[in-house]
């Protein structure tokens, strides 16, 4: 019969041979699974190349491209301009204009505010934004918005409008280009916020229609909440009611920039309504007032 000292050993030696068992086997399930992990790896590397190969570019040209939208290869922009709507009741002339200073307080570049008193509501202005994608020419027309048309010409006069950036690009629904943010540097969670210090009156009215070639003021949902931003329409504008001032028209040329613009996408497309700052910088180098 085996002493309590030979069972002991017995039992050591069992348990040996057991632990060596499972370190083979832990050794052979590595060694398989390192080998599933290689043919993974080899045939998602094909894949890789393939579809890089595939879109003509290489791994960074790929991952760069991954934080912007690409272009809109399919980007149907009407050629037919809209008809500039007509007031039923003209405006008398002269007329009256309640600048007052911006309660948000949110004017990282101050401008003085225009006169208000005996602001015409008669003729139009030409006006040619020099840009970094080229001269967009407009005509303000004072019939439709003379306070709208009063302040941008007093701002172009101080200069407000240089070295700003237009940071709204939008190419689904609501084709346009917004600008005149002096705070704008592309981020589409921060953009759109900053204005002259101070607003000026709505002047919208029921006739007022978008389309391509029209220019209009921008503003927030609150009423008389207008400043230096406006947006150009370079297409469609489908579903926006006529609550922002039309004060002008876009050229043919400057349309022309406008399209190109577009057609270069958005570089950095806001989740929440796919528009954002445009690829093809748009940057205003100078105004000037005919």
């Amino acid at each position: 019969m085996a002493t309590n000292q030979q069972r002991r050993e017995a039992a050591k030696r069992k348990l040996e041979r057991q632990l060596e068992r499972r370190l083979e086997q832990q050794k052979r399930r590595r060694m398989i699974g390192a080998g599933v992990v290689g043919v993974a790896v080899l045939v998602v590397a094909g894949v890789v190349v393939w579809i890089v190969s595939a879109n003509g570019g290489d791994s960074t040209n790929a991952a760069a491209s991954s934080s912007a939208a690409p272009p809109p290869t399919d980007l149907q922009i009407p050629t037919q301009r809209t008809a500039l709507p007509k007031r039923a009741t003209p405006l008398p002339n002269p007329t009256t204009c309640d600048f007052k200073a911006d309660a948000t307080g949110k004017a990282p570049k101050k401008a003085n505010p225009p006169d208000g008193k005996n602001v015409p509501s008669t003729g139009t202005v030409n006006v040619t934004l020099k840009s970094t994608a080229g001269d967009i020419p407009l005509t303000l027309d004072r019939a439709l918005a003379p306070c709208a048309v009063q302040s941008f010409i007093s701002l172009a006069k101080q200069n407000f409008y240089n070295d700003t950036m237009c940071h709204r690009l939008g190419t689904e629904g609501l084709q346009m280009l917004q600008c005149g943010d002096p705070s704008a540097t592309g981020d589409p969670t921060t953009d759109g916020q900053g204005g002259p210090g101070y607003t000026m009156p709505d002047e919208a009215f029921p006739e007022i229609k978008y389309g391509r070639g029209i220019l209009a003021m921008a503003k927030t949902q609150a009423p008389n909440s207008g400043g230096s931003q406006f947006f150009m329409v370079y297409g469609s504008a489908d579903g926006l009611p006529a609550d922002y001032s039309v004060f002008g028209s876009i050229s043919d040329e400057g349309l022309k920039v406008l399209d190109a613009v577009a057609k270069a996408g958005i570089a950095n497309p806001n989740p929440q309504d796919g528009t954002g700052a445009p690829t093809k910088q748009v940057k205003f180098t100078g105004v000037t007032v005919q």
